[in-house]
């Protein structure tokens, strides 16, 4: 597993672009992340940080499948759940399109993965679930 701040940085924006653009939280959030990890000057980074680039959903889960890696550990997993959820939850909503990550990862979860990252899977499930609920109470 390729583990690095900057994969780990792209995940985050991708995630919040899964909704089409980057919510003003969102980006107060993805700019403080990226200057604290070091990231914020890398020409990869700039372009999808400071939006000038879009990030598809499919870059977005690809960018999570190749930072979990074949067999990723439980800390490794465990940092990867929370970091999303502090991304997904900056904005106070959860959009149709970062729901429809989690149905990418259900397909995921559908074939043969090792099973710290079938659990990945699982606690992310649980936590668009519960924020749909949250969503659907307002």
């Amino acid at each position: 597993m390729k583990n690095d701040v900057k994969d780990l940085v792209k995940i985050l924006i991708g995630v919040a672009w899964l909704d089409g653009k980057i919510q003003p939280e969102e980006r107060t959030y993805l700019q403080r992340i990226a200057i604290e990890k070091g990231v914020a000057k890398d020409p990869e980074i700039q372009p999808i940080l400071h939006e000038l680039r879009a990030v598809r959903s499919e870059e977005c889960y690809q960018w999570i499948q190749d930072y979990l890696g074949e067999h990723p550990t439980s800390e490794e997993c465990h940092h990867l759940i929370e970091a999303i959820s502090e991304i997904i939850y900056t904005d106070g909503m959860i959009d149709s399109e970062e729901a429809k990550l989690l149905t990418r990862l259900q397909i995921l979860e559908s074939e043969p993965v090792p099973t710290l990252q079938t659990k990945v899977v699982s606690a992310l499930r649980k936590l668009y679930q519960h924020g749909l609920q949250k969503i659907e109470k307002l």
